[in-house]
């Protein structure tokens, strides 16, 4: 049974979504305001956070960046319904997904299994320990569930983990905007959905420009994204660079 957080300060929906996400197989433990969840979240072990924007003592913004110097459990933003500024904040800022209130029940526990789902991936087992895929200066351990930018590792929320994988299995080649949310989110992607472009707006700011200042994750207006192939770089420079070694071959003419 998955053990879940929901932070909500309006307690007659919050006891409504518990009775609703007990019958779904949650566990479900409640706060009804800012301060009392960013204890429990950092202080008691929960598999998703559910956290609404707007709550009493610390709102949902303020709780999700303290969480995330400490933790990156993965969080499920709920926001007001037309508030696309509170989404793209709350993505900015680390959280996996988000749903805008007043939401279907059956719609909250899709999101809930897909983040799950994603999160579930990072179980390290001796099959996939050893699994590792390296573009460039980036190296992406799948056992560990670990990123490493020139040996450094970069630390990112398991979607933005999950969003960077299929373009590094993919790299050099463009993944549509639909392709890359259905492997990576787990979902369709809607026509106003944002939550795909602020992961990879994410990425790119924790990852940076390659070397040569080439845009890492280039964006293909209309179609979707591309990660850009290092390795393939690499050999082109090494395949096209003139031969400068002097000919040594003595001169046998007249």
């Amino acid at each position: 049974m998955h053990r879940i957080l929901l932070a909500d300060d309006d307690v007659e929906l919050a006891e409504m979504l518990v009775d609703y996400l007990s019958q779904e197989d949650f566990e479900v433990d409640t706060a009804h305001d800012g301060k009392i969840a960013l204890q429990k979240a950092l202080t008691d072990h929960y598999e998703l956070i559910i956290l609404d924007v707007m709550m009493p003592e610390l709102n949902g913004f303020d709780v999700l960046r303290q969480l995330r110097t400490h933790s990156q459990v993965p969080v499920l933003m709920l926001t007001a319904r037309g508030e696309d500024v509170d989404s793209i904040v709350g993505l900015e800022i680390g959280a996996d997904d988000y749903l805008a209130k007043p939401c279907n029940p059956r719609v909250l526990v899709a999101h809930i299994r897909a983040i799950l789902r994603r999160s579930e991936q990072g179980t390290v087992n001796a099959a996939t320990i050893a699994d590792i895929l390296t573009t460039g200066d980036i190296e992406l351990q799948r056992g560990a569930r670990r990123v490493l930018l020139n040996h450094q590792t970069i630390t990112m929320t398991s979607t933005e983990y999950c969003v960077l994988e299929v373009l590094l299995e993919e790299a050099g080649r463009v993944v549509s905007k639909q392709d890359l949310s259905a492997r990576a989110l787990g979902r369709e992607l809607n026509l106003y959905d944002r939550s795909l472009d602020m992961h990879v707006s994410n990425l790119r700011k924790k990852l940076g420009p390659l070397a040569d200042g080439e845009e890492r994750i280039k964006t293909i207006r209309g179609v979707g994204y591309q990660y850009t192939d290092q390795n393939s770089q690499q050999n082109n420079i090494s395949n096209t660079t003139p031969n400068t070694t002097p000919n040594t071959t003595p001169n046998t003419g007249p």
